[in-house]
This record gives structure tokens, C-alpha cells and sequence, in this order.
């Protein structure tokens, strides 16, 4: 059936009749909600726990192996519902809900932890014992198959202050078969946690890291200061990684990431304020398969740094250096050329790119979808026409601020770009005549704008 558990809140074959009912040990994901007194004086406790308005249930033993009644009538008409049926509904529930569902009765404790609705657990919110909660949970899941949980492919935990190495390990040692994890905004997670868990999980494919400042380094030796050596061939699988705001990541830690990824295809460095170009020169040596590429706010990123990109040549299909103050028409003329099929170029505030560069650009990247050169006060009117000229197939555009436009180049947009879905040109100067053009030709674009004048 292929249910994934996979939304946030609200999103093989085997007999649930024939699993084992042994009873996990009940922990607690959250600190209880405090008692509450009730008019005859006595307090009542709560066992279920609120983050954010979200309750997150306990994980219980089943219904039934206690003296008190079933909590649902046995002439519910959902009871009335085949197996197979109910399992559709509780796949689209998320990790909390489907542990509340479990402690409904015990037929709905068996349909709630069948394998095949736990491909996926996903934990947010910054009170959460994340440790707790993926302890209590993949001992659950590993019930049927000691030690190990073979359904669990995706692990996404995300703003949980109280996620460390300790639930990371326990997800290594149990989880063989996972695919994707996600650890973002967890500030305690470090080097040796993604060890583990890179080292265990041979078919990882996509890593999230973004937000954590303790990960310096991605690879298969326990010190990322360790001289680069091949390590008897051991590569990683990864292909997608996202390192955004993981501020201690210097040189030496992209370049054996480099060389212990080689099949990345998507690459997001935003904030990494200690990239240097010399970064980018192991990246494009070594990640060869490359196609999406972010290295915004970047502050060391220049000219040099776009030369080493260009030598992805045909591959690169997104890049963003968003504010990369370093960066001028140079660099960009190395992406042009050697990056002809590039889709998406995000260079806002870079306030070396000029028209010529933009031109260059447009001239050798027909396929252009999508570009954002707000905060670009050198890019004017004659860039815009090249443009227009040459990508007939653009659909969003950013001039937000470029303050030497006039109608000229919008006007030429409007005729040469038919399927422009998006237009933002806040902060500009231009006449309401030329929007109404833009109107009036695309039919389907978004118009952001700050002009009174045009409605």
C-alpha cells in the first residue's frame, strides 16, 4: 500500500493479527502538563503532553492488558471498517498522532504500529525529549526484527534543543535502512553523532545539518582534522546535504566532504562565513555530479571561486551567491560559458554585476528559468532587453532595488518573456504604462510592486 507517515501533523505485507504484543516500556517525550484541580478538591494528572498546541502521546502498551475498558464502543461504526481500509486512514496521520491512535484499543494498537505506517518519524518542537522520544520509539519498531527496525527510512527532527549525540547513535545502531534524516536547528549534534550515523547507514542519501554549529565536517573519519587520505575507498552515498548556518565549517572540512561525497548532487552552504574560493576548487575536483549549488552570504566567495564552479560545466542547474560581495561580471562570465544549461541564478546583492555580465549570461544561458539580481544598482535597462531577447522562456524575475530601471527594459520583457509567472520590482522607479504592458502580454505573472500609481 505504501503509506509513508510522512506529513507534519495531519499528513511488506504482514498479518497484524500475527505480531508479537510484548508491552514497551512507557517513557515520557514531555515533562506532564501540571495537575489540575477539579471542584471536589482532588487533582487529576494528564497523560498526554502539549508543544505548541500539539499534543504528543505517550508510547503505551496495548489496550486491553489492563483491567480497564476499551476507550471506543464496540458498535463504532469506524470498528465496522476492514483492516486494510483503516490502515489507508491512519497513514496520513504523523508521528504523535499515530501514538495516541495506538492507545484507542487493541485493535487499533496493532493497525497503529504496523511496519508499513513507520517509514517515517517526525518530531519538532523546542520542549521535546527528541533523546527519549527515538529511543522509546525505535525500540518499539524494532520489536518484530530484534535490535534492528528495517521499515524506518526518514528521520526528521527539527528546532529540538534537546536532540544530542545520544538519540543520533540510537538511530545509527537501529536503523540500517535509513535514507534521509533531518536534524536542523539541534544545536547539540556534532562530528562524532554524524559519524555514526554516515558509518551505519550505507544507503543515507540526504543529510541535514543546517543550523547545527558544533558539524564541522561530513565523512568517514572520526576527526575531520585527520590528513585526507582514501581510507581504503570508503565513500559516502550522500546526495543531498545541507550545511546552511553551520558556522564553524571551514576549508578543510568541505574539501573531505568533497572527497568522501562524490556523488552529491545538491549542495547548500548559506552562512558558511568561512568558505574560502580554495573550498570551491576541491568541491568541482571532486563532486563531479553537482547540480545545485548554493554558497549565499558567503562573504570570501569571489571571482576565482565561480571559475573553479564553471568547471562542473553542463551539470550545474542551480546556483544561488546571494550576497557575495566578491563576486563581479568576471566571475559570472565563467558560468555562462562553461554552464549552458544553467536554470536558476540567484546574485542578489552582488553589486559588481553589471549589464555586461547579465548579457553574457542571457546569451549563453537560453534556458534561464528563474533569476534574482535585486540589489544589483549597476544592472539597468540595455540587461533587461538582452534578456528579453534571449530567454523567451523566464518565468520569475527579482529587480527588487535596482534603481536604474526605467519602463524601457520592462517593456521589452513584456514582449520577449510571454511566460513570466513572476515580476517583483519593489523598490524601483518605474511607470505604472509598462506594468500594465507586462499585464496585458503575461497574462499569468505576479506583479510585487510599490507603485501607487498602478492597480
Amino acid at each position: 500500500m505504501g503509506a509513508n507517515n510522512g506529513k507534519q501533523c495531519g499528513s511488506e505485507d504482514s498479518d497484524p493479527s500475527m505480531r508479537t504484543l510484548s508491552t514497551p516500556s512507557p517513557a515520557l517525550i514531555l515533562k506532564p502538563n501540571p495537575p489540575q484541580t477539579v471542584p471536589n478538591g482532588h487533582e487529576t494528572s494528564s497523560t498526554s503532553f502539549t508543544v505548541t498546541g500539539e499534543t504528543v502521546a505517550l508510547v503505551h502498551a496495548p489496550p486491553g492488558s489492563r483491567s480497564r475498558p476499551s476507550r471506543v464502543a464496540p458498535s463504532a461504526l469506524i470498528d465496522a471498517l476492514p483492516d486494510p481500509v483503516l490502515l489507508q486512514v491512519l497513514s496520513y496521520l504523523c508521528t504523535p498522532q499515530l501514538c495516541r491512535c495506538a492507545r484507542v484499543s487493541r485493535r487499533w494498537y496493532n493497525l497503529a504500529w504496523d511496519p508499513r505506517l513507520w517509514s517515517t518519524i517526525r518530531l519538532t518542537g523546542e520542549l521535546l525529549s527528541a533523546d527519549r522520544a527515538l529511543k522509546v520509539l525505535t525500540h518499539r519498531l524494532c520489536q518484530d526484527t530484534p535490535n534492528v527496525c528495517l521499515t524506518l527510512e526518514t528521520v526528521v527532527v527539527s528546532g529540538c534543543r534537546r536532540l544530542s549525540d545520544r538519540g543520533l547513535r540510537v538511530v545509527a545502531q537501529c536503523c540500517p535502512e535509513l535514507r534521509r534524516l533531518e536534524v536542523a536547528g539541534c544545536y547539540n549534534v556534532s562530528n562524532e553523532a554524524v559519524f555514526d550515523v554516515v558509518s551505519q547507514c550505507p544507503n543515507l542519501e540526504h543529510l541535514d545539518v543546517s543550523g547545527c554549529p558544533k558539524v564541522t565536517c561530513i565523512s568517514l573519519t572520526e576527526e575531520a582534522t585527520l590528513q585526507l587520505t582514501p581510507l581504503h575507498g570508503q565513500q559516502i552515498g550522500l546526495q543531498h546535504l545541507d550545511m546552511t548556518d553551520c558556522v564553524s565549517l571551514e576549508d578543510k572540512g568541505l574539501r573531505t566532504i568533497a572527497f568522501h561525497c562524490p556523488r552529491l548532487t545538491h549542495l547548500y552552504l548559506r552562512r558558511c562565513s568561512r568558505l574560502t574560493d580554495e573550498a570551491l576548487r576541491q568541491l568541482a575536483l571532486h563532486c563531479t555530479a553537482l547540480r545545485e549549488l548554493s554558497l549565499s552570504d558567503c562573504p570570501l566567495i569571489g571571482d576565482f571561486g565561480l571559475r573553479e564552479v564553471a568547471r562542473l560545466e553542463g551539470r550545474l542547474r542551480y546556483l544561488s551567491v546571494a550576497h557575495c560581495m566578491r563576486i563581479t561580471d568576471v566571475g559570472l562570465r565563467y558560468v555562462a560559458r562553461y554552464c549552458p544549461r544553467l536554470r536558476y541564478l540567484n546574485a542578489r546583492g552582488c553589486e559588481g554585476l553589471t549589464d555586461q555580465g547579465l548579457s553574457h549570461l542571457a546569451r549563453n544561458c537560453s534556458r534561464l528559468r528563474s533569476i534574482d539580481v535585486g540589489r544589483c544598482p549597476l544592472v539597468s535597462d540595455a540587461g533587461l532587453e538582452v534578456l528579453a531577447r534571449c530567454c523567451e522562456g523566464l518565468r520569475r524575475l527579482s529587480l527588487r532595488g535596482c534603481e536604474s530601471l526605467t519602463g524601457r527594459g520592462l517593456m521589452a520583457l513584456a514582449v520577449g518573456c510571454p511566460e513570466l509567472q513572476l515580476l517583483n520590482i519593489q523598490e524601483c522607479e518605474v511607470p505604472p504604462e509598462a506594468l500594465r504592458l507586462v499585464r496585458q502580454h503575461c497574462r499569468r505573472c505576479v506583479i510585487e510592486h510599490t507603485i501607487p500609481a498602478f492597480y
